[in-house]
């Protein structure tokens, strides 16, 4: 089997695909692309589970190198673009890619370049493969990082089958329609995006309305045009910011979805209220894909994420990895047929991530109630989703203590209105603040950079000296 076989079978070649600001590519136009970019590749010395690190903004030809990975049997390893250089290095010496393919070369690998309106080194080739390369369901198709709550990131193996398994899934309780078309405003160097969007448009051959980025005045105008939307609570707060946002823009939509982040009981209340609309929210993660979902038929509850997706078993657990009565709190433990297939070179870190019996802990806070509808209660360590984004304390911290006069910091995660949570830093020591923030805005993505900086002469911690962040949220 191949995914991509699994997602381009169904495909009426004329039909519309990616419905850019400049032009719709069909979906020929694409399969032609992966043919070119696939040979490109394989010039290139890249063969079967070889990785192909990806820093490139979105775009058609992005989703086209995806697909040409898949279709040579490469692992595709997406990074976000936001990235520094540093940053960068350190995911390329992880994965050892055989080839990066970005916008301008990078000293760490060999480098392809590809820019948004297909020039670049991977396209200067006219040659083209017609073929399919073969890979078994438990081979990798992607590569992505995630650092769950131990600081530094790892890579999720993600197969083909568990791929599949999830898009079938997803396509089937969302009750995927031929005539749907999708308001694509993600980026693409997630699971969100990448796999749980244009997977399910992919299997319903339906058309997508592929913006650049999340844009208010943007979406407003395409929504009349879309039947699904796919997001993160951010985009849900800043469409309900916008007074002119109203009932009349979502005439002909039939399905909202929310994940990445928590979406709160009042926006999931106003958006309703505003549109009549109940979006649906679902929970998953890098290494399982989604997990749970509201129904698409029946109530949607706010401030919960549904339920187990069929053929997944979901347990909440206490610190005995023992199943606990409906309505208690433990960490939620799944088992599945989407589960990744370990952690990039680490065994040991894969193993301690399942428990003896063979369920996936997640590392999340939950409970689920009589009916198993679960609710998730916060992350079991101190992870920030800030508008959707993982941002992960230890490597702030690691960043500013670099910073000449810093003694300790330490990071946490605060509510906000708009993007869900921001990173607020503490720090002891002898510094200006504006040599903190110069030196985060060289080392972090700007998503990752502390929102506020507080100074104090001690961070507080335990008799046991493990810092108490519980205080300093408070604080």
């Amino acid at each position: 089997m191949n995914l991509f076989s699994a997602l381009t079978d169904q495909l009426t070649e004329e039909d519309g695909f990616l419905d850019t600001s400049d032009r719709l590519w069909t979906f020929g136009d694409i399969l032609e692309l992966t043919s070119a970019m696939g040979s490109a590749l394989q010039s290139a010395g890249v063969e079967p589970g070889d990785r192909v690190v990806v820093v490139l903004e979105k775009s058609a030809y992005a989703v086209a190198l995806y697909l040409a990975c898949l279709r040579i049997g490469a692992i595709y390893v997406p990074l976000n673009p936001a990235y520094t250089p540093s940053e960068i290095s350190y995911f390329v010496d992880d994965a050892s890619p055989v080839v990066i393919v970005a916008t301008q070369p990078l000293a760490d690998a060999p480098t392809l370049t590809l820019h948004n309106d297909g020039s670049g080194t991977l396209l200067e080739a006219t040659n083209r493969i017609d073929s399919v390369i073969d890979r078994s369901s438990a081979d990798s198709a992607a590569l992505l990082y995630t650092s769950g709550t131990t600081g530094r990131s790892k890579g999720a193996m993600l197969t083909h089958g568990c791929l599949l398994e999830n898009a079938r899934t997803l396509f089937e309780i969302w009750n995927w329609r031929p005539d749907d078309v999708l308001l694509h405003a993600l980026p693409i160097f997630h699971v969100h995006g990448l796999f749980v969007a244009l997977h399910c448009a992919l299997l319903g051959g339906s058309r997508v309305i592929f913006l650049d980025r999340f844009d208010p005045d943007a979406v407003r105008h395409q929504l009349p045009s879309a039947t699904v939307m796919m997001g993160v609570p951010t985009y849900y707060t800043r469409l309900l910011a916008d007074p002119a946002f109203r009932a009349e823009d979502c005439v002909n939509m039939r399905l909202f979805i929310s994940g990445s982040a928590p979406l709160s009981e009042a926006a999931f209340a106003a958006f309703k209220s505003r549109t009549g609309h109940n979006i649906l929210e679902r929970y998953g993660m890098t290494e399982a894909g989604m997990i749970c979902s509201n129904p698409y038929d029946g109530e949607r509850l706010a401030g919960t994420v549904g339920f187990p997706l069929p053929r997944y078993i979901v347990r909440v657990a206490d610190g005995g990895d023992q199943a606990l009565a409906a309505g208690q709190v433990g960490t939620l433990q799944i088992q599945g047929p989407s589960l990744f297939g370990g952690y990039w070179q680490r065994p040991e870190q894969t193993a301690e991530s399942f428990t003896p019996d063979g369920y996936f802990r997640t590392g999340d806070l939950a409970r689920s109630d009589e009916d198993g509808r679960i609710t998730l209660l916060g992350r079991s360590h101190d992870l920030i989703v800030t508008g959707g984004f993982n941002v992960y304390p230890k490597e702030v911290e690691r960043v500013l203590n670099e910073v000449p006069g810093v003694v300790e910091s330490a990071v946490v995660g605060l509510p906000d209105a708009d993007l869900g949570e921001i990173p607020v830093a503490f720090v002891v020591g002898d510094c200006e603040e504006a040599a903190l923030r110069s030196h985060a805005d060289h080392h972090l993505a700007r998503y990752k950079q502390p929102r506020h900086y507080e100074f104090l002469e001690a961070i507080p911690r335990n008799a046991m000296g493990k810092v108490q962040k519980s205080h300093l949220r408070s604080q």
